[in-house]
């Protein structure tokens, strides 16, 4: 299993470059001024930095628990994937609207662009750091 700090170090650096490029994707996209872009960037981060934190530990604890090891196939990383997303999603939506003056159905077409962008993220951002950074715990999969 990882450790806390690398399960920070991996959650902090997944916001940090999330946040570089949806920003401004996201402002030119829908129209909303920067400033609204970023904020609700920023607002969303930091919500997905605890999610992500909490949804890994728990994630990879269930592995250890089933297998006996974290490694991840890619049907496993696809699951991981879009079972981060669903819960993100959830807990957004109402930020989403408020922040932006929007109904709970635009406001829902804004979030699933922006988590199909994060699902296909999450896939190669976690696929990626397990190749640069890998899990003690992991076997070969």
């Amino acid at each position: 299993m990882r450790s806390r700090s690398d399960r920070i170090r991996q959650a902090v650096s997944f916001e940090l470059i999330g946040l570089a490029a949806v920003t401004p994707f996201g402002a030119w996209l829908y129209g909303f001024p920067l400033f609204d872009m970023g904020a609700i960037s920023v607002i969303s981060s930091l919500v997905a930095t605890c999610w992500n934190y909490l949804f890994n530990r728990v994630f990879d604890g269930t592995l250890q628990r089933m297998n006996g090891h974290t490694g991840k196939t890619t049907p496993l990383r696809i699951l991981h994937a879009v079972l981060f997303e669903a819960g993100l999603l959830s807990i957004l939506l109402p930020v989403f609207s408020w922040w932006l003056g929007l109904g709970l159905l635009e406001s829902f077409v804004v979030q699933m662009s922006f988590a199909l962008f994060y699902t296909v993220y999450t896939f190669v951002f976690t696929w990626g750091y397990d190749r640069l950074f890998p899990d003690p715990g992991a076997r070969t999969a």
